[in-house]
């Protein structure tokens, strides 16, 4: 006897659902996800450090991931097996493991990662592991950062105060070291200059200005390179890519430094950056970066050339965290450390026993930000609620190794039957109908009542 197909859509009772409310833009990514509750949640990175070279295999290497660009990494070898030192210093081209994306482990550009099945010839691999992180940014996602660059124009594109203080408070929030920087300092004079000097005085911040084409005032910069990793943030067209190639090009590599050995190879991503122009008709800039990557500089440090974007997420900011990212709430904090607010909950909008004052000038801001952020917490609570069990399990694998694996959940992999979804659309049907004999009875007992 043939199985009956499943019923159509059309057999299905109309439902009327209120339409959603447009959600705000750094919401439209959680409101995806919510989309996919089945799908597990980002898993951070191993809390295991890099294994000595004595432990790899010959077809086994450790190193960072310096590039990401769709479905492939670029990966600089850093230790190898015995008697194969000859590829430190060599970058890999390699895929991610499977069983990372299933358990929901990103791998960031800067993670120090284990690559397996590597092929020294063609310099191919696959990314088995991730190893613990020092830090992490989300906007651009890069792991293991050392300084933040923060970079605006003061033309071309003009600095907006909006956007300039969701990339400091996105910097603030990160706990990692940052400096602002302002570009193309030649086109604008120094009166300009002055007044946003004494204006982000007043915010709390002493910038730096600077101008890449004239090379002026990168020695500052050139300071903070050594040996870290620093990464370059900031909307499209200010200067980023420009700023990177000028301060590589200062710097003369020896032979015997790591890193003369991708300029032998020829590497693609060891070259320049591509440079855009900004928008004659919006006056904004261009997006020219695509994606991000880790440029090797003498000393062993590296700068990262990021997307540019005009809007940071803020998804790590919470709602009490966010007055700790303004220098200027700090500052009052401790001038009244004796008092201090009255409640330790307070967010600062003018509560009872609040020491924090609204004459500030990025206080409308503050504002602005705070009922974003508490829309974002309220749809989480709402998606994801306060307790979830983890969809990541590990077991101990050889020599007391512990490996992560997903969890699956009981029964949630099934299709639903049709004997269940027939049975669910009748009892369905049947309230309606029950329903409707009620409004059926109330009016005829109405109109018999007013006869």
């Amino acid at each position: 006897m043939p199985l009956l197909p499943p019923p159509s859509t059309a057999t299905l009772p109309h439902l009327r659902l209120p339409l959603p409310l447009p959600l705000p833009q750094s919401l439209r990514l959680l409101h995806r996800a919510s989309r996919h509750p089945r799908l597990p949640p980002a898993v951070s990175a191993a809390s295991l450090p890099p294994p000595p070279p004595d432990a790899l295999l010959p077809n086994q290497a450790t190193g960072l991931v310096a590039a990401s660009q769709a479905n492939f990494m670029r990966v600089i070898v850093s230790s190898t097996a015995p008697g194969l030192e000859q590829h430190q210093g060599t970058d890999l081209l390699c895929v991610v493991r499977a069983l990372l994306k299933k358990i929901r482990r990103r791998v960031l550009v800067g993670d120090r990662v284990l690559v397996g099945a590597v092929d020294w010839t063609d310099r191919r691999g696959m990314i088995e592991d991730v190893f613990e992180r020092r830090s992490e940014v989300v906007d651009p996602p890069v792991a293991n950062v050392d300084r933040l660059v923060v970079l605006f124009s003061l033309d071309q594109p003009q600095p907006e105060p909006a956007t300039l203080t969701r990339f400091l408070v996105e910097a603030e929030s990160t706990g990692i070291p940052f400096v602002l920087a302002f570009n193309k300092v030649e086109l604008v004079d120094d009166q300009i200059i002055s007044y946003w000097r004494d204006r982000l005085k007043s915010w709390g911040y002493d910038p730096l200005f600077l101008s890449v084409d004239q090379r002026s005032g990168l020695s500052a910069l050139e300071e903070m390179l050594e040996g870290q990793t620093t990464v370059v943030v900031g909307p499209s067209g200010v200067g980023k890519s420009s700023l990177i190639n000028a301060l590589r090009c200062n710097q003369n590599i020896s032979e015997e430094d790591p890193i003369h050995q991708l300029l032998e190879q020829n590497s693609k991503w060891f070259g320049e950056q591509r440079v855009g122009t900004v928008s004659k008709k919006s006056g904004k800039g261009k997006h020219t970066t695509r994606h991000v990557s880790l440029l090797p500089i003498v000393d062993g440090g590296f700068l990262a050339d990021t997307p540019g974007f005009n809007q940071p997420s803020l998804m790590k900011v919470t709602k009490r965290g966010l007055a700790e990212t303004f220098p200027e709430i700090r500052k009052m904090l401790e001038e009244n450390e004796s008092s201090g607010c009255l409640f330790n909950d307070c967010v600062h909008l003018g509560e009872h026993g609040c020491v924090v004052k609204g004459d500030w000038e990025r206080y409308p801001h503050y504002l602005q930000l705070l009922d974003e952020i508490k829309i974002r917490e309220s749809f989480q609570l709402r998606t994801f609620g306060t307790k979830r069990e983890g969809d990541v399990r590990y077991k101990t694998g050889t020599m007391g190794v512990k490996q992560a694996e997903p969890r699956l959940q009981l029964k949630k992999h099934r299709r639903v039957s049709r004997k269940k979804l027939n049975q669910s659309i009748l009892d369905e049907m049947d309230s309606d109908m029950d329903d409707l004999d009620d409004d059926y009875q109330f009016g005829v007992s109405r109109r018999t009542s007013k006869r």
